[in-house]
C-alpha cells in the first residue's frame, strides 16, 4: 500500500462542514477540538415492503461480536520482508526512523517481541535501545492474535490497500500469516479493502478477490456471517478526492460481491444517513445495498460529551433507518488519539462502549488494533517515559498521571465485549482498572 494522507482534518459535531476522509493517513497530525453539537434533522426510516417486521442478522462473526481494524503493516530493512523499507514507520521509508524522520503518533511497547530492528532514536528511558517490529516477522502477527484471543476480541478486520502496486507482495504475505495466527488462537478475521485513491478499483478488486482474496474464505478462520464469508469495503461515498467513485460503480462492485455469496459490510461516511458534511449527495441507494454499515468516527469524536452528543443526535437515527431497512449496524469505537490527550485513562473510550451497547447495536468495531500512525491503537503501548525514546517526544499511557498498563486498552476492551454481550451489567463506570 502507498502511504495515503487525508487531504485535511476536519473537525465534526454532528453537522459542521468538513474535507477530506482517508482514514489511513500516517504522515498527517490530526488535532481535534470538538465543537458543541446542532441536532441533525430526523430522517424517516422506510419500511420494508412486504411490510414485515425487520429483523437484524442473528449472531455470528461479525454481529454480536468485537472486531478490531488491523493494520499489519509495518515493516523494517532487514526484516526479509518483499518491501524492504521502514514501511509506516518513517516518511522516508529508506531511511532509519529517527526523530526527524518517522510517521507515528505513539510509541510501541516492544518487550514482547522476539525480533526487532534498531532505530536512530535515543535510548529509551529505561536505558533500552530504541528499536520497533515488524509486521513481516511470523513472531509478531503470532503475539498479536494471542493478544486478541487473552482479551476475548473476536475477530480482526485486515485492512488491504490497493494490491496492484510495490506493496502487494508484502500485503500478501501478510495476509497468509494472518491466517495462520487466526486459526492458531481461534481468531477470526476478514478482507477489508480500503479503496482510497485507486484508480481501477472496480475491475482490480473483484480480480484480487477472485484470483488470491477469496480462497481464504476455506480457512476455519474467516469470519462469515449469515453462513457466507464476510468482506467489508472501505471508502464508497466519501466527499473528498480520494473517493470519487460514481454510485454505478459503487453498486456494480457491492452486487458483484453478493453475487460471489459474500456478505458485505460499508465503511461509510460517519453522515452517511443525511448525505451531507463527509457524505456525497445521492449515496443513500449505495449505503441501502450494504449488509452492514460501519460509519467512520476516527477525528470525529474526542471526548465522552462528544459521544454523548452523537449517541442522541447521529446513532439513534442511524440505527433506527437500518433496523428498519434490515441492514446491520456496526459502529466505530476508538481509545483515542493518545498524542492529542484524549483518552482519558479509559473514560472516553468506556463511554463509547456504553453508549452503543444501550443503543443496541449489531456489532462493534474498533478503529485501531495497531495504528500507531493516528495515535489509535490499542494494542500494547508504552506506559511511561521508561519504555519511549528519550527526547522523541511521544505520549505515553500516563499523560494524564494515571498509570495504566501497556495492554491496558485491550482489556479494557475485553471489557467493553462482555457489556456489549450482555456478560455484564450495562454501566457508565469504567470497571476496567488501569493496572
Amino acid at each position: 500500500m502507498n502511504i495515503k494522507h487525508f487531504n485535511k482534518f476536519f473537525l465534526i459535531a454532528l453537522f459542521a462542514v468538513v474535507t477530506s476522509c482517508s482514514k489511513k493517513s500516517p504522515d498527517t497530525v490530526i488535532n481535534v477540538t470538538p465543537t458543541p453539537a446542532a441536532p441533525v434533522a430526523p430522517v424517516t426510516p422506510v419500511i420494508p415492503p412486504n411490510n414485515n417486521p425487520p429483523t437484524p442478522s442473528p449472531p455470528g462473526d461479525v454481529v454480536g461480536k468485537i472486531t478490531v481494524g488491523y493494520q499489519g503493516w509495518f515493516a523494517a530493512i532487514g526484516d526479509g520482508s518483499p518491501i524492504n523499507v521502514w514501511w509506516h514507520w518513517a516518511q522516508n521509508q529508506s531511511q532509519i526512523p529517527s526523530p526527524s524522520n518517522i510517521s507515528i503518533k505513539a510509541w510501541p511497547d516492544v518487550r514482547d517481541y522476539t525480533s526487532t530492528f534498531p532505530t536512530a532514536f535515543a535510548n529509551l528511558g529505561n536505558g533500552q535501545p530504541a528499536a520497533l517490529f515488524s509486521s513481516f516477522t511470523d513472531q509478531t502477527v503470532n503475539i498479536q492474535f494471542q493478544w486478541m484471543q487473552q482479551n476475548n476480541i473476536d475477530c480482526a478486520a485486515l485492512q488491504r490497500f490497493n494490491p496492484t502496486g510495490s506493496e502487494g507482495p508484502v500485503r500478501d504475505a501478510i495476509t497468509a500469516k494472518v491466517k495462520t495466527a487466526a486459526e492458531t488462537y481461534a481468531r477470526k478475521f476478514y478482507i477489508m479493502y480500503d479503496v482510497s485513491g485507486w484508480t481501477n478499483m472496480q475491475t482490480q478488486i473483484k480480480s484480487d478477490w477472485t484470483n488470491k482474496m477469496s480462497l481464504y474464505t476455506t480457512s476455519s478462520a474467516y469470519a462469515k456471517q449469515n453462513g457466507k464469508p464476510v468482506v467489508c469495503i472501505w471508502g464508497f461515498g466519501f466527499n473528498d478526492a480520494n473517493h470519487q467513485f460514481t454510485t454505478a460503480a459503487c453498486l456494480d462492485v457491492i452486487n458483484w460481491f453478493k453475487s460471489q455469496g459474500c456478505y458485505v459490510i460499508g465503511g461509510v461516511p460517519t453522515h452517511w444517513l443525511a448525505q451531507t458534511s463527509d457524505s456525497q449527495p445521492g449515496f443513500l441507494g449505495v449505503y441501502n445495498a450494504f449488509n452492514m454499515l460501519s460509519p467512520w468516527m476516527v477525528g470525529r469524536i474526542g471526548n465522552a460529551g462528544d459521544s454523548d452528543s452523537f449517541y442522541t443526535n447521529i446513532n439513534l437515527a442511524d440505527q433506527a433507518y437500518c433496523n428498519a431497512n434490515n441492514i446491520d449496524y456496526q459502529p466505530c469505537i476508538l481509545p483515542g488519539d493518545l498524542s492529542v490527550h484524549q483518552r482519558a485513562h479509559g473514560d472516553f473510550m468506556w463511554r463509547q462502549f456504553y453508549n452503543m451497547t444501550r443503543l443496541g447495536c449489531q456489532g462493534i468495531y474498533i478503529s485501531m488494533f495497531d495504528e500507531f500512525n493516528e495515535g489509535n491503537q490499542i494494542v500494547k503501548t508504552a506506559e511511561t517515559a521508561a519504555f519511549a525514546p528519550v527526547g522523541g517526544g511521544f505520549v505515553t499511557l500516563d499523560e494524564d498521571g494515571t498509570a495504566c498498563s501497556a495492554d491496558y486498552y485491550m482489556r479494557l476492551t475485553g471489557d467493553g465485549g462482555k457489556m456489549f454481550k450482555g456478560l455484564i451489567p450495562l454501566t457508565a463506570v469504567r470497571p476496567t482498572s488501569p493496572q
